[in-house]
Order: C-alpha cells, then structure tokens, then sequence
C-alpha cells in the first residue's frame, strides 16, 4: 500500500524516544517531559494517519510488513492491522501523550516517563503482530514497565500490588507460551508461528480444548474475567495516575482482544462449544463489579471494579456470535479506555490537590471546583452510557446484539446498565453536592483542560456519530463470524444490524 513502514515506526518510535529520554544528561533534564511528549505527539499522528488511511470495508490485514527473522524456527516480523486492531492502536497512542502532561511534575521524571513510552512500545506491537512469538514478545514486553510504574511511584501498599500483577500476569504468560509453541509445531512441515497461516489448520477438537483453555487463560487473566480478577483493584488503587491510565485503558484490553483475535480464529470448534460459559462469565463480571463498585469507599478502587463490569459487556458481546454484538463489544473497548482512562485522570487531579481517595472525605466540590464537577460528571454519564454519549453506543450494541443468542443473559446485563448509573452517580453526590466541606483548591488548570477537551470530543463524536468506526470494525468482526460458521452443525444466530 505504501513504501514506508507505518506499522514499524508506530511500535519503534516510543522506544527510541525512551531511549533519548534515558540518555538525556542530568543537567538537561528540563527536556525530558518535553521530548518524551514531543515523540509522543508524533505517534498521535501516525496513528492518526493510519486511521485515516485504513480502507473502509477492508476485512483482512493492510499495511503489512513481513521479514523472516529467525527461519529454521519459523519466526518472522510480520505486521498487519484490521478493523479490530486499528482503533485499539489508535487509542493507546492518544492517551499517552495525556498521560505525559498528568505527569509532568513526577519525580524521578527521566525512568518514569522512559517507562511510559515503553509501555506504549509493546501496547502497539501486541495489536499489530501478527506472528505469535513476536506478539508474546510484546505481551511480556509491558510487565517490565508497569511493574516498575506501580512498584517505584505507586502508593503505600505498591510493591504489594506490583508483585501480585506480575506473579498473575506471569502465571498466564507462561501457559500462554506453551501454548503458541505446540502450536506452531502442528503446523506440519517445520515449525511456524504466522497467525494467517496457523488459523488455517484443521486440529484435532481435543487438541483444540487444551490450546483454547492455554490461550484463554492468559487471555481471562489480563482482561480479568472473574474469578481472576483479583490483582486489578490492588494494581489500579496503588498505581500512579498514569500507570492507572493505560492499565485500564489499555492493557487490560489485551486479554478481550487476543480473545476476539486468537480464541475464536484459531480454536473455533471449542469457542462455539464454551461461548456460552464465557458469555456467562462476563455477565458474571458485569453484575459482581457493579454490585461491589457500589460499595467501596476509595473512589479510585470503586472506579477499578467499574473495569471488571464494563469489560463483561465486551466479553458478552464477543461470545454472542453476532455481528452487532462483536462490533459492540470492540466498540466498547475503545469507550471504556476513553471514560474509564479519563476518571482516572480526573482522580488523579483531585489527589494531587486534596491527597486522598476517600469519598467521605470529599464533599461540595461543585461549588469550589465547578469546571472539575462538571467534567468528572460528564466522563460519568458517558462510562454509565447515557445516550448521546459513547458508552450507550457499545453497550446498547452488546445487549442488541446479544439477545438472538444469549437471550436471559442479555436481560441480566442490561441490570449492569442501571447499577453503573448508581455507583456513579451516587459516588458523584457524595463527593461534589451539598455544602462546600472540603479546603479550596484551584479549579482545573489550562493544561487540566487541554487534556480532557480531545477526550471529550471524541466522547460526543462517537456518541453521536460512530458509524465511520463501526464501519471499519465491521469487514473484521464479519470475517471472524464467517470463519464460526464454519464450525459444522454451529448456526449463526440472527444477525441485528444497528444503523
């Protein structure tokens, strides 16, 4: 499609960047926020240009890039971007130049933001390798830096909460592993990793059970489906505000997409026969996060289960077999990331004035900081999926799309819907209404603003236009569909298509 390498410079820039951040002498250190920002500004807009790019009704890979790197085992650099992959790229290259401005009066600014560019590295190469020794390589790539994220500027309980993500997301690695190399050894003659060449093989249904449990595990674990959700609220409740950012926003939709993209395209047979089950779990997940949100009195640990009930819905969506409800539920990975990433920011601007998370110990802050009320209401409408704003877009798309299939578990998640709207909106009371109780604090800071104006706009855009992503995730979402149906005696369920 083009000469230059889109797809390469999108992964490699970041960590060149953090390369020149760390290298940067200790007199200069003035110039670390802004190279890291500056680099990160250019990544926006790669991915901007990719988006903008991407064919509409392109179902397979575009922009591939394909070198052989180690041939006696079959490894290549092999690139590609879909529908699926395209605005999950997009996402994680918005949000950490954000995430920069947050942090610009870190200490120990150097590693921190090195480990900033380095996490987006490996967040863009995982949703654009397309062979699966290289994806786990960027898979594994990420723990190094979020580890150290939460580790060295988390909160008082943070090497607790560092060590617990990494043993859960190592315990999952490691299945993971074992799972692509036998894999890769079924593939006939000598071995391969190559995505587009491994879901072409026809494998015993036996064999198919035991890789989709390898996989899928890796996979529950990071997304986290319950019951292995247990690390995030530790994780997010003890990360610095960035850390917290790409965790949610990101990171934590590694687990929905290599389940969207590896599960259902290698191991169809077995994802036809468990997508009830995990259908169940997510519903599972969206009615437990919500009821337990509803109790916590750390407004960042309450807004941390809100991701465990949010991400059910993409898990219910991506079991449930239909095109509406697959594209909803990639829908609604984007959604998330920009409301969820955006509540944690905001949290992270009121501890930085108040320092605590405490609900109680908030109250009447729309009459000391009225910008900051109005905009952490509205980020909470949006997560809570008011219509007219992006979080009804996915969510209503999920249940829609769910209900040919899925039927009673569709009618339970919609329960999630009305239990967002009261964690949220009674979290909102406690700490904005009433009579002022709280020091005064500045409202939010231009910078503050022009950090939350690109995320909000967006919010309303996909809110009240979504069709030009939708019409980019569609072509994927299809082709997934298409490779289910033929799974014999499987029959698609009715397809409802939202216009």
């Amino acid at each position: 499609m083009m000469d230059f390498p889109l797809l390469s410079a999108l992964i490699w820039l970041p960590l060149a960047a953090a390369v020149v951040v760390l290298t940067l002498p200790e007199q200069r250190r003035e110039l670390v926020t802004p190279v890291a920002f500056g680099a990160s500004l250019i990544e926006v807009g790669l991915a901007g240009y990719l988006v903008a790019t991407f064919p509409r009704g392109e179902a397979g890979f575009g922009f591939g890039e394909r070198r052989q790197l180690i041939s006696d085992l079959g490894v290549e650099y092999h690139l590609g971007v879909d529908g699926i992959s395209l605005f999950l790229v997009a996402l994680t290259a918005l949000l950490v130049p954000l995430c920069i401005l947050a942090s610009r009066n870190v200490e120990r600014a150097r590693p921190f933001m090195a480990a900033l560019l380095a996490m987006e590295f490996g967040l863009v190469g995982v949703f654009l390798a397309l062979d699966l020794l290289l994806f786990f390589v960027f898979f594994e790539v990420i723990l190094v830096p979020m580890y150290f994220l939460i580790g060295l500027w988390g909160g008082e309980r943070r090497v607790y909460a560092a060590v617990k993500f990494f043993i859960y997301t190592a315990a999952g690695s490691a299945l993971l592993l074992a799972s692509i190399v036998f894999l890769a050894s079924q593939a006939g003659e000598g071995l391969t990793f190559d995505f587009t060449r491994l879901v072409e093989l026809d494998l015993p249904i036996a064999t198919q059970r035991w890789l989709f449990l390898g996989f899928g595990l890796a996979f529950a674990i990071k997304v986290p489906i319950f019951p292995f959700h247990t690390w995030l609220p530790d994780a997010h409740t003890e990360a610095p505000t960035a850390g917290s950012v790409l965790l949610a926003a990101v990171l934590l939709k590694i687990g929905t997409y290599g389940l969207l993209r590896f599960n259902l395209e290698l191991f169809p047979q077995v994802a036809v026969d468990w997508g009830p089950l995990l259908a169940g779990l997510g519903v599972v997940g969206i009615i437990y996060g919500a009821v337990v949100a509803l109790v916590q009195p750390d407004i960042k640990r309450l807004v941390a289960y809100s991701s465990v009930s949010h991400l059910g819905f993409v898990v219910l969506g991506i079991f449930a077999f239909t095109s509406s409800g697959m594209q909803g539920g990639v829908l609604q990975m984007v959604n998330h990331g920009l409301t969820t990433g955006t509540l944690f920011l905001m949290i992270g601007m009121m501890y930085d004035r108040w320092h605590t998370r405490e609900i109680s110990a908030y109250r009447g802050l729309q009459g000391i900081v009225p910008l900051m009320a109005g905009s952490f209401l509205f980020m909470a409408l949006a997560s809570a999926g008011l219509p007219g704003l992006n979080g009804f877009v996915g969510e209503f798309m999920v249940l829609i799309g769910s209900y040919p299939s899925r039927g009673w578990l569709a009618v339970v998640a919609a329960a999630g819907v009305l239990l967002a709207a009261a964690y949220l909106l009674w979290a909102y009371e406690r700490m904005f209404t009433g009579e002022a109780g709280s020091d005064r604090h500045p409202d939010l800071s231009p910078t503050e603003i022009g950090i939350l104006v690109p995320i909000v706009a967006l919010v309303l855009f996909l809110g009240i236009y979504p069709k030009p992503v939708l019409e980019r995730i569609q072509p994927a979402a299809d082709r997934i569909l298409e490779r289910l149906a033929e799974v014999p005696g499987f029959e698609p369920p009715l397809q409802v298509e939202a216009e």
